[in-house]
């Protein structure tokens, strides 16, 4: 079994629907299951900024797929959901990112594990920091906590829930 971290967020519409439907599916196959899933965070939009502000948060996972096949079922998933073909950093129904694979590095022209740009975004680092402070980036070598502390992102990434209950069952 590997273990994976996989980022997630919304900034269109019912933001918490889109988010807990996305969560639901991945969690139903007996391939994925929840470790343990962030608090809620309402944050700054990144790249192109005239939009709403979004929902995230990053949930640990174990799983018996491979990283690739972890990825197909992370696009299927937010096709089902209703995510649309827009530009990029335009807004979404549902964002499921693949962060961390294991310790694994990869880079195919469909799968970059760890996510490249993980450690330049407050709206990943904080709910990661939150649930795995002590996972050490592949490449890095440094832990969770410590690029969050060396961080010099000013995005705004608010605490604005819980840990969602998710139940596999719709």
């Amino acid at each position: 079994m590997a273990h994976a971290y996989i980022g997630f967020g919304s900034n269109i519409d019912d933001r918490l629907y889109y988010i807990t439907q996305a969560l639901r599916l991945l969690l139903e196959p007996d391939s994925v299951s929840l470790i343990q899933i962030s608090s809620l965070y309402e944050t700054e939009p990144v790249g192109y900024e005239e939009q709403d502000w979004f929902l995230n948060g990053v949930i640990a996972v174990e799983t018996r797929l491979l990283a690739h096949q972890l990825l197909i079922l992370l696009k299927a998933i937010e096709g089902l959901v209703g995510r649309r073909d827009r530009t990029r950093w335009a807004p979404r129904e549902v964002d499921l990112d693949l962060l961390i694979y294991d310790q694994c590095c990869i880079n195919t022209p469909d799968l970059t594990v760890p996510h490249p740009e993980m450690h330049q975004r407050n709206f990943v680092l904080v709910p990661f920091a939150e649930i795995a402070p002590d996972v050490r980036h592949p490449i890095l070598g440094q832990n969770i906590r410590t690029l969050l502390s060396n961080l010099n992102d000013q995005k705004t990434v608010k605490l604005i829930a819980p840990p969602l209950k998710i139940d596999a069952r719709i």
